[in-house]
Parts: C-alpha cells; structure tokens; sequence
C-alpha cells in the first residue's frame, strides 16, 4: 500500500481500523479553525507536534511552537531514521526521507535563542495585572498609571519605567486622586514589591526594546517552506504565570495586528500552545473572556491555535467549542476525576462504529491517537484510530553547537540581540527631577544671596548709626584773622567814638536847659 494525499493536506497518520482505513490527513482550508492535542506524559504528544509542524512547514505554512522539555528542537536536524522508525513507515506504505524545515530559535532570556522583546505599553494593564497576580485594586491603580503615562507622554517600555511611573503617581496621589480616584500609596508599594519579584525572575529581559516584529514569525525560506519558530521553553516553564502571559500576549498582538482574510486557502501561521492548562489556571472572568475572543475571532486572520495538553478537560468549554481537528492520545482514568476527563474526551468525537472510543483512548499505544479534523465543509470527520507517521526530522535535542550555528545563520540575527534603551518615562522623569531640583538649587542661591546682601546692609546701617553716636561734634576756631581782627578794632573805634558823641551831646543839652 503507498499512502497518496490530495493537494491542499497534510499527512498526520494511517487510520488502522474500520471501512475508513487509509490516511488520515488534515486539510490545509481548514487548519485555521484551530485544534488540540492531548494525551498523558510520554504518549507522544511531542513527536505527533513534531510532525504536524514539519508539515505545516512543507506546506508553505509558518509555525511558532514552545519547546517545553527541549526535545523539540531536533526538528532543526535532518533526522536518522532508525530501524523501527523504518519499519513503521514502511507499513504504512510511506517513503521516510530523512529532511529538516528551517528553523529560527526564540527565548525570552536570550539563552539558547533570538531575544524576544515588548514593551509594557503593548502588554497592557489587563495582562501585566496577571503576569504581577494583582487584586482588583492593585489593578485599578495599574490601570490609572497606564492613563497617566499616555496622558504626560511617558513612554513605558521596560521595567524602570514602569517602576518610574509608580513613583510618579504615588508623589502626585493627591491631585491624581482627585481625577481618576483614590490612589494608595501603600498599594503603588505592593506593585513595586512584585515588580521586583518578577524581576528576579529574570522578566526584565521581555520588557523592551526592539520589540519582536509578528512579520518576523512569519517568514519563509527561498524554497518556499515556512520557518519553524521554536521558543526554548524549558526554563521559562519554571514561571508559569510569565509564560502564560507571554503566549497570550503574542496571540492578541496577531488578532489585533493582522488583517481579516476569512478562510485562506492556508493558514498564514500556525500556532502551537504547549502546557495550554497554564493558560487557563486562575484565571479571571475578564481574561477568560478575553481568550475567547482571541480563539473565536483570530481564524478570520488566519492564524490557526493548536492547545497541547495533557486533558481536554484543562480547556474550558467554551474555547474547547472552538476547536475543530482534535488529536487524542492515551488517558488513564485512575481517578474520578480522570475518568471525568476522559469521558469528556471520548463524547467530544464524532462516534465510530468500529470501536467504543473511551475503551479505545485507554488502550492507545506510543506513536497511537485518536484522530478527528474537520472535512470540506468544515464538519468533524469520523474519529480514526491512527497510527502517527513517523518524522523526518531528528527525534531528539540539538546539541549546543547545533543549536549556536542555526541561531548564527538565521534570517533575524542581528535584529534583537543588542538592548535598545531610548529616553522613555524614566529618563523623562529623571530629567524633570533633575531640572526641578536645579530650579530649586537656583532659587536656594538666589535667596541665599538675598539674605546675606540683606544682611550686610543692615550691618553697615548697625555701623553708621553707630558712628553718628559716638563722633565728636566740630568745635568752632577762637582765632581771628588779620582781617577779622581789623574789622574787629574798626568797629570798636567807631563805637566807641559814637558813643563820646551822644555823650556829649546829652551832657551839652542838659547844659543848655540849666
């Protein structure tokens, strides 16, 4: 038997049973109406992902997937098809040649791939509350700050801005209170404290500049094959909340970002969210809505999300609802609580009459799943009991040195592994405190050297007052001129001449009246 497909699909399996039996395919005008992937731990979830995406990737079709355990990454290699992996393909009628799509590495802490970047302006309050576990208060004066910032034209960016920013308003509490409404200081401090937190976290490495360009997650090669956009995961993994909020982040930036295209005759990326559980822990009604949203209306841009986990049941019903190709490998129920996922797993496939599907699901080997996509008309297919072809890339990690020569030749080197610090809020704000504290500097001169002029003049005041108290009064000169002194005798002459005078003639009268 050789295995034949029709354009426009790509081959995941070989159904095994019932009149159906042959390839189990998915198509291509269909991929963006979303899917999952479920099964235990060591089911082969990773090798069916692997799969998928090198076809997609054949296809013409971009993928970005996050490599939670670093097994995935030997997509990148031709692989070394062994004897069982031969033999496989064998039964199934297909011939294995060994190949590798391109491949493009990404890690958030710039280790073992291409740095991702955002700025706190594109996460937004609503996420950024998450990725913090902020309550509603701590997120209603988040949510202020972010109104300030565009309001004042800081530009939030990276972590010290967002730390600026804080400390911007808790100064201004009072009039910002008056306005947007009460404003705590001590609730501004409880987010700076998990600010730092997220920080150790190493976190500040996501926040930045350059911001990662969507077009750069969707290229393809000279030969027309989609890149295969591969996040190493395995230590971001470790901040659950960090790498929920992350893979959320990205798909609202491709639903607001991309135009409306309906139903492509491909898909323009393909999207897969490993650990999808993490998405949905704890998570708020609002953000619950908001990730419905996104998997409800980002299909129309062609973009197409792909859940991996462990339970269907991790997925609420109502973006479960959404998701059309369904890839189920085996569950065990040894608790109630697993045999309630898994009968919610068996009612989700369209029945077929060939095996009872819950029995089936328990009973599923390595390398076995139970297969439903959806067909022309966009309607569940029968559930196929499906052998999942084995990959022609390499089963297994890249090794460091692999790893370091793809990331060197890739289409983005260069682009994000320098840091961009541009003057944003922090250095707005520091360059205000800087002026406001030199004016202040200024005026404390100027009145400092306003006192001290003040206080000299009243000195010398203190001086001159002093002086007129003490300072003898001028003594008027006892000598005489030559001039005054004959002046002097002159007038003494002639007084004394006018006086014999009178005398005489008073004395000569009282002679004469005698």
């Amino acid at each position: 038997m050789t295995l034949t497909i029709g354009d426009g699909e790509i081959l995941i399996g070989l159904a095994q049973e019932g009149a159906a039996a042959g390839p189990v395919t998915q198509r291509l005008d269909r991929s963006n109406r979303h899917g999952v992937v479920a099964g235990a731990t060591g089911t082969g979830k990773t090798v069916t992902l692997q799969v998928m995406a090198q076809a997609f990737s054949d296809a013409g079709v971009p993928v970005f997937a996050a490599d939670v355990k670093g097994d995935l990454s030997g997509v990148g290699a031709i692989g070394v098809p062994n004897d069982k992996m031969l033999a496989r393909a064998a039964s199934m009628g297909l011939t294995l040649t060994p190949s590798a799509p391109p491949v493009v590495f990404w890690d958030l802490f710039g280790q073992k791939g291409h740095p991702i970047r955002t700025t706190i302006s594109e996460m937004g309050p609503l996420l950024l509350s998450r990725l913090l576990e902020l309550n509603d208060v701590q997120e209603g004066v988040l949510t202020v700050v972010f109104h300030v910032a565009d309001q004042d034209g800081l530009l939030l960016l990276d972590l010290k801005d967002l730390q600026a920013a804080l400390k911007y308003v808790a100064d201004h509490a009072a009039e910002i209170g008056t306005q947007y409404g009460n404003v705590s200081p001590a609730t501004v401090g409880a987010i700076q404290r998990k600010l730092l937190t997220l920080q150790s976290q190493g976190a500040e490495n996501f926040f930045g500049e350059p911001a990662l360009k969507l077009a750069d997650l969707m290229r393809t090669d000279v030969a027309g094959r989609g890149y295969v956009n591969l996040l190493a995961a395995d230590k971001l993994i470790q901040s659950p909340k960090l790498y929920s909020t992350f893979l959320l982040w990205l798909l609202s930036e491709l639903f607001e970002e991309l135009p409306e295209v309906g139903d492509p005759e491909k898909p323009k990326l393909v999207f897969f969210f490993d650990e999808a559980h993490l998405l949905f822990n704890d998570a708020e009604k609002p953000l619950l809505e908001k990730i419905e949203q996104v998997v409800r209306l980002i299909r129309s841009k062609g973009v197409g999300i792909y859940f991996v986990t462990q339970n269907p049941a991790d997925i609420p019903d109502a973006v479960l609802g959404q998701l059309g190709a369904r890839v189920q490998h085996a569950l065990r129920a040894y608790t109630p609580a697993d045999q309630k996922g898994l009968k919610a797993a068996a009612q989700s496939f369209r029945v077929n009459p060939a095996f009872d599907t819950a029995e089936t699901i328990q009973a599923l080997g390595v390398g076995e799943a139970l297969i439903s996509t959806l067909d022309a008309k966009g309607a569940p297919c029968v559930v196929q009991k499906t052998l999942i072809r084995p990959p022609a890339s390499r089963l297994g990690p890249l090794t460091p040195e692999e790893r370091a020569a793809l990331i060197a030749k890739s289409p983005v080197a260069g682009l994000y592994d320098t840091t961009l610090d541009r003057a944003s809020a922090y250095e707005t704000l520091q360059g205000r405190a800087a002026q406001a504290q030199q004016q202040a500097d200024t005026a404390a001169a100027q009145a400092e050297a306003e006192r001290q002029r003040a206080a000299a003049e009243k000195v010398r005041e203190r001086e001159e007052a002093r002086e007129s108290r003490t300072a003898p009064r001028p003594r008027a000169s006892s000598r005489q001129s030559m001039g005054e002194a004959f002046a002097t005798s002159l007038l003494r002459t002639i007084a004394n001449q006018a006086g014999r005078e009178i005398m005489r003639g008073l004395m000569g009268g009282m002679s004469r009246r005698r």
